[in-house]
């Protein structure tokens, strides 16, 4: 174990720890932005990139990014001198500098962690002026948009894109001003190796990657009285649904969807699951014709569009 002290307070981490881990231990809490944990696969993103993590460490001449630094022995840590909170001010107001300024209208108002640590530290006036970088927006595949414009180069949606999911579509490019994550190319995602799961979006801090989405044209065809309007949910999303709105995880809200739909003015719900039976019917005497014959072996199938790409173009 590794001894040291953070804000006069005495801590022992395993070696091989940063700053920030044993900060967390401590329960100090210590700003970040391009550092990301998936604790499922037991990984981090800690590229140290932003510098909104920087600590003062006795000793050093330069402040040390808790996010990638390893502890030390006997080394001491202080988290929030009047030097770090400056830097870590300047570092936001360069970022905001060249951000675009369309918080109110942007899908990730309330959300975006730029603007939650802008708020935290008090930023109401940005001092410098940036380039303000336009790259061309990509909206063009089914779930996904990009909007490079508002990338503050964090990458952890290359992380999540390459390591993670091991797609590897994403890789930065350029530098400075003209930085960003993009496909090879700028090839738009669809023209790429993209499988379109979304864990690209669910990493981006800020609103550079967002899903797609279709409340407006769901809304216009509901509103057309010459339209019967239909809803088919598969059996998956009779749960998950329910956890986004604070029920307990694996609780069935069959009920509660249907009720629910039906109010939002949809005519008719059906379940999946008849047809999932059929489709089970199909692919079990597709296989048993294949063992039969010894040939086209194996037998893959999925019903996620996003298992099939990935498929068809990692192992093709």
């Amino acid at each position: 174990m590794i001894n040291l002290k953070i804000n006069n307070s005495p801590v022992s981490v395993p070696e091989g720890s940063t700053i920030l881990e044993a900060a967390e231990k401590l329960g100090l809490k210590i700003p970040t932005l391009c550092h990301i944990k998936w604790d499922c696969f037991k990984m981090e993103h800690r590229c140290g990139s932003c510098r909104i993590c920087v600590v003062e460490v006795t000793g050093r001449p330069n402040l040390a990014p808790a996010c990638c630094t390893p502890v030390a022995e006997g080394m001491d840590v202080h988290t929030n001198t009047v030097r770090a909170i400056r830097a870590r001010r300047t570092m936001l107001e360069l970022l905001l500098s060249n951000h675009p300024k369309d918080c109110l209208v942007c899908s990730k108002n309330q959300e975006c962690h730029l603007q939650e640590l802008a708020s935290a530290f008090n930023i109401h006036k940005v001092k410098y002026e940036g380039a303000q970088t336009e790259f061309p927006v990509d909206e063009n595949g089914a779930a996904i948009r990009r909007d490079m414009s508002k990338c503050i180069m964090c990458r952890r949606c290359e992380t999540a894109c390459n390591v993670i999911q091991t797609v590897g579509v994403l890789s930065g490019v350029n530098r400075g001003f003209n930085a960003s994550v993009a496909p090879e190319n700028f090839a738009q995602l669809t023209n790429t190796a993209c499988t379109f799961c979304g864990q690209c979006v669910l990493a981006c801090p800020v609103g550079a990657l967002t899903e797609i989405g279709y409340k407006d044209e769901v809304w216009k065809y509901l509103n057309n009285p010459k339209k019967t309007v239909i809803v088919q949910t598969a059996p998956a999303v009779r749960v998950a649904i329910g956890e986004e709105f604070g029920l307990q995880p694996g609780e069935i809200s069959t009920g509660k969807l249907v009720a629910a739909l039906r109010r939002l003015g949809f005519a008719k719900v059906f379940d999946t699951d008849w047809s999932a039976d059929l489709t089970i019917m199909e692919e079990g005497t597709e296989l048993l014709g294949r063992i039969k014959s010894g040939e086209n072996l194996p037998l893959l199938t999925s019903c996620c569009p996003g298992w099939v790409n990935f498929l068809e173009h990692q192992f093709p």
